[in-house]
């Protein structure tokens, strides 16, 4: 979809579980006719017949990694990101006490233009993949001060799901006039 002049903005939907990110990015894609990368743990996990563990977040992230590459050639302007190496590093560190190198690193390589910050004022929605319905506030807040920490560009998005869409949409458009 993309020539090689095109530049392709990259979105990056992130925050804690149960905030309507794969929601919001499938909306977004929609709306702006292009891709949106899911998030590659759920379908990881949901194939192995096993409890995860530490060592499969590497794994995970070589998926996510991967499927943002193979996806970013498809892209028409805007390249939307149903999750990024934030959601697993803090997983690890939260779940492990530890982050591996192998993510860390990726996780310093990655760029997006924004990082849209999944505010916890939905309803929580039970899912066996989700863990923590009870520290929604302590892992915002973590998510907040990583990305403050990192020095990128993010936005909070809060409301409703059509009120997300809404002040996603006028973030995107900001960048799409830049």
């Amino acid at each position: 979809m993309n020539s090689s002049e095109d530049r392709i903005i990259r979105i990056a939907i992130t925050g804690p579980e149960s905030t309507g990110k794969s929601t919001l990015s499938k909306k977004l894609a929609n709306h702006y006719q292009t891709i949106w990368v899911p998030e590659y743990a759920r379908d990881y996990i949901d194939r192995l017949h096993r409890p995860y563990g530490q060592s499969d977040l590497i794994d995970i992230a070589k998926g996510q990694i991967s499927m943002e590459k193979k996806a970013f050639s498809r892209a028409n302007r805007l390249l939307i990101c149903d999750t990024e190496l934030t959601v697993i590093k803090i997983w690890s560190q939260s779940k492990y006490g530890n982050v591996d190198p192998f993510i860390l690193e990726k996780h310093h390589e990655q760029t997006y233009d924004v990082y849209l910050l999944m505010d916890i004022d939905l309803p929580w929605e039970y899912d066996p993949q989700r863990e923590n319905p009870e520290k929604r506030k302590y892992f915002f807040d973590w998510f907040e001060k990583e990305l403050k920490a990192s020095k990128i560009h993010y936005e909070v998005i809060n409301g409703d799901h059509e009120q997300r869409f809404v002040n996603a949409c006028t973030i995107i458009d900001r960048l799409l006039e830049l």
